[in-house]
């Protein structure tokens, strides 16, 4: 008896990208650490050439696996970008140090400078401002430098609330983006919730704070994963969406994707198109691997190399 010969149905084609939200991913940026870093065996397999990785240094990380991440991922086509936190460095001449190390091993030009996590200062610095101040990023060839930006405030800076202290800094940085040749951006926090940016981003223009947003959004991930993340790093009101969905008890078990607030971030910036958030950088709470397989499957993959914005 001869085989039925079954036609295969055709695969379905995958739905076509929001446009929008195509154009919005347009060159985003992701941050690793060393030790994430070491888990992925090569990022070719999962971001765009040319992305800019930021490379988070929590203190207690030694400097040398700083910059050996940072080679890897330039020799593998990307854009490092090093967080340089004020409070963990002693003092100028480790700055330096770091800095010389950074240019002739990983041919770094970008840096996220920051104040750091840590309560107290181990040395000489205390603000990202002190260490724009050296000129030592200026003189060692640094073309690019971000600083930190929050969207809910931050209790570190003002600790009865309010934002006036950050307000001022972000004054002070603007000024500096003014006076200096150096491209800069800000480099936020991650929220949850749409609308509250937006009216912060519009407020910082309305003030005459004019530098680039390159808004934090969370990746996919569980959510109690990013719940505990949420709390760590402070993030404020937009916590609020998380603790909705948590009582939705079906979907504790589906990790929550940062769709809604990005779809909504892109339709504005489509609507406006001088609004100052211009670029996404995605903390991947969930995995390197599960993130970038979410931006590629929303357009992220077709975004200019990091290098050229």
């Amino acid at each position: 008896m001869a085989l039925l010969n079954f036609r295969a149905k055709p695969a379905k084609a995958p739905a076509p990208a929001n446009p929008a939200l195509e154009a919005f991913l347009d060159g985003y940026s992701i941050e690793v650490m060393p030790r994430t870093a070491a888990k992925i065996d090569d990022f070719r397999d999962h971001l765009p050439k040319g992305t800019r990785v930021y490379i988070a240094h929590i203190d207690g990380t030694p400097i040398e696996d700083m910059v050996a991440t940072a080679a890897r991922l330039r020799a593998e086509g990307y854009v490092p970008m090093p967080h340089f936190p004020a409070r963990i460095i002693q003092d100028a001449a480790t700055l330096e140090n770091w800095i010389a190390m950074y240019r002739g091993e990983a041919d770094v030009t970008q840096a996220l400078l920051l104040a750091g996590g840590v309560a107290s200062p181990k040395g000489d610095f205390h603000s990202s401002m002190q260490l724009m101040e050296t000129g030592l990023f200026d003189k060692a060839g640094f073309n690019r430098l971000h600083v930190a930006g929050h969207p809910e405030g931050n209790r570190d800076i003002d600790p009865k609330g309010g934002d006036a202290a950050v307000m001022d800094a972000l004054r002070w940085k603007q000024d500096f983006s003014n006076r200096t040749d150096a491209e800069m951006a800000l480099a936020t926090q991650f929220a949850f919730e749409a609308g509250p940016v937006i009216e912060w981003a519009n407020r910082l223009t309305a003030e005459g704070i004019k530098l680039p947003i390159h808004i934090g959004i969370a990746g996919p991930a569980k959510l109690q994963t990013l719940i505990k993340f949420a709390i760590a790093c402070g993030v404020g009101p937009s916590l609020k969406v998380l603790q909705k969905r948590a009582k939705d008890v079906t979907k504790l078990l589906v990790p929550f994707e940062p769709t809604d607030i990005l779809n909504e971030l892109a339709v504005y910036k489509a609507a406006n198109p001088d609004f100052n958030i211009e670029k996404v950088h995605f903390f991947p709470l969930g995995g390197i691997k599960t993130n970038a397989g979410w931006a590629k499957d929303n357009g992220g993959a077709s975004g200019v190399p990091a290098n050229q914005s």
